[in-house]
């Protein structure tokens, strides 16, 4: 029988020691595992891009299917494992809902894998 992942807060970004800094303990290599995870697939990745380049800084549901050519369910899906990773945050409006990337969460991820990236 799989074992099970147990459940943790991934609203919040990831703070740790860098892994570099040292032997990394298993809560904090859970957390950025499943950060890691969540946005390890292609589809994911173009989400993110578009979040993060849209000139509007937001875009909604529809738009971002369009833009990848899958159907609205599928992306809805997408965004849910990223907006479950905290790497993005979700609001409805009317019969919309917007996205936007969590750029503190990213660059949190970012300085845990490797500190010197952002200097």
């Amino acid at each position: 029988m799989p074992k099970a992942l147990p459940i943790i807060d991934m609203s919040a970004p990831v703070c740790c020691s860098p892994v570099a800094a040292g032997p990394i303990g298993d809560d904090a290599a859970l957390a950025v595992a499943l950060r890691l995870k969540a946005i390890a697939d292609p589809v994911r990745v173009k989400l993110m891009s578009l979040l993060l380049t849209s000139p509007a800084g937001e875009e909604n549901t529809g738009e971002l299917a369009v833009a990848v050519r899958l159907a609205e369910s599928t992306v809805s899906h997408h965004l849910g494992q990223l907006k479950k990773a905290g790497l993005i945050e979700s609001e409805r409006r009317g019969m919309n809902i917007y996205h936007r990337a969590r750029r503190e969460a990213l660059s949190a991820l970012c300085l845990v894998l490797d500190p010197n990236c952002c200097s």
